[in-house]
């Protein structure tokens, strides 16, 4: 039930983002659903290989290399999904801060909830 809940709230912050942040674009709450899932799929499965393949250099800037990989790999499903578009990286930066921050609180409150 929590992943059902994640992914739409996921979805919903794609689509409040697209509304919210000049240069971000979702025709309809479908494909903002279908941006929530390849999301996902790309942060479990691509996100931690990037990670260490640039460890050095998240070393160096102490963690906020991260939220570049987090853009880019925002950028790159817009490249992916029919009805979503990105128009350059800060969209994609401001973007994918909002829908991190929004998964973020989604996540504690839902811990919360099973307490």
């Amino acid at each position: 039930m929590s992943l059902i809940v994640k992914l739409v709230g996921t979805a919903l912050a794609v689509f409040v983002s697209a509304h919210i942040i000049p240069g971000i674009s979702v025709s309809d709450f479908y494909v903002a659903l279908l941006v929530s899932l390849l999301l996902g799929l790309i942060n479990v499965l691509i996100r931690p290989i990037l990670i260490i393949l640039t460890l050095p250099i998240n070393i160096i800037t102490l963690g906020l290399f991260s939220f570049i990989i987090n853009a880019f790999l925002f950028w790159s499903v817009a490249a992916l999904v029919t009805g979503f578009s990105v128009d350059g990286f800060l969209p994609a930066l401001v973007g994918s801060l909002f829908v991190s921050a929004v998964g973020f609180l989604l996540h504690k409150n839902l811990l919360r909830n099973e307490e």
